[in-house]
């Protein structure tokens, strides 16, 4: 099951973290630049909606062959990550005086960055969540096998929902304690990029997918619902900056948001629905992924054809970096993933 209006809310939440690392500063995301120096809460909203795309996806199995299942998740993500990762590298070596560690590259060829706090920004730093995905797939087996097959939505709501709550009390705890030393320190990074911290919010994801299949809803016009939660989170964003989002807060937010729109028929599901804003849909793991890369690149080459104004910097990277994507996409993630799942494992 592909529910297709989700798939443009991965471009816009990619787009918000390409904003987060390079457009603060440019119009018109510079009139209200408190509102997108929170843009990086993509991340948690694409955390949310992998949990509840993996129930959609795997909800009708009777049980999750791990072999096969892990096959399918690594060459869902591995092959434009390890690209991005390499891309990355070469340009620090040939281009620039970055040393480029070797233990840096083990941990983020790998996954395993985010699990040594001192290490999980080197290189493609943004595949520190792509390292904390690869943590809900490993775990999602389990969870499926002995915990979704045998109970409801209903039996489970109240564990998991405290887990949430026990998950961000305790991130609000340590970030406001004499144990948070700010900003580039190996508390910050075990408190905010650390695995588990985020599990809450797959659990979540997870939690409204068991509602969406096991619950029978009828469609309907959820725009103006929908549009009044995208207006509350970015009210949320400009005005509420005193507490930190980043461990998954805004999940009661994301959650009924992704159901809402996957029930949807009104205006916004149609808009989603057309073939330019699905395929944005589509190349935004790439759009995600390889940001760093291209524009990195870009940014070096359009300056050296003398090209100085921000503006136009950022926006010539942003068009290169979805035409980049999309031929990724079409050339190498997609042929890549079909012909690593076709791969035969032991049952």
């Amino acid at each position: 099951m592909r529910i297709e209006q989700l798939t443009f809310t991965r471009f816009i939440a990619a787009s918000l973290i390409v904003i987060f690392h390079y457009g603060i500063d440019i119009f018109p995301f510079n009139l209200q630049k408190t509102m997108f120096l929170g843009a990086n809460i993509g991340v948690s909203y694409f955390f949310v909606l992998s949990g509840f795309v993996m129930i959609i996806a795997y909800h009708k199995k009777q049980k999750i062959s791990v072999l096969n299942y892990l096959r399918n998740r690594f060459a869902r993500i591995y092959p434009v990550y390890l690209l991005a990762t390499l891309i990355l590298v070469g340009y620090y070596l040939v281009a620039t005086n970055v040393d480029v560690k070797p233990i840096d590259l083990i941990l983020n060829i790998t996954l395993l960055q985010s699990w040594v706090p001192a290490k999980v920004l080197t290189l493609n730093f943004p595949g520190w969540s792509l390292s904390v995905e690869f943590f809900f797939y490993v775990t999602f087996p389990l969870l499926f096998n002995y915990l979704y097959k045998k109970f409801n939505y209903k039996k489970l709501a109240l564990p998991i929902l405290f887990f949430f709550v026990i998950s961000q009390l305790v991130f609000f705890y340590f970030f406001y304690s004499e144990h948070y030393q700010g900003q580039h320190t190996i508390s910050h990074n075990l408190l905010f990029y650390f695995p588990v911290i985020h599990l809450n919010e797959f659990l979540i994801g997870n939690l409204i997918g068991l509602y969406f299949v096991q619950r029978e809803y009828k469609t309907r016009n959820n725009s103006f619902f929908i549009l009044g939660l995208i207006i509350l989170c970015a009210l949320i964003l400009a005005y509420g900056n005193a507490i930190d989002y980043h461990n998954g807060l805004l999940a009661i937010i994301f959650a009924p948001m992704i159901l809402l729109i996957s029930y949807d028929h009104g205006w916004i599901s149609k808009l989603s629905k057309s073939k330019l804003f699905i395929h944005l849909g589509e190349i935004s793991y790439g759009v995600y992924i390889l940001q760093i890369p291209i524009f990195s690149i870009t940014r070096r080459l359009l300056m050296y054809l003398g090209i100085t104004d921000k503006t136009i910097i950022f926006y010539g990277c942003f068009l290169v970096l979805i035409v980049t994507s999309s031929i990724t996409y079409k050339y190498i993630e997609t042929p890549l993933r079909k012909k690593i799942k076709s791969i035969k494992l032991a049952q």
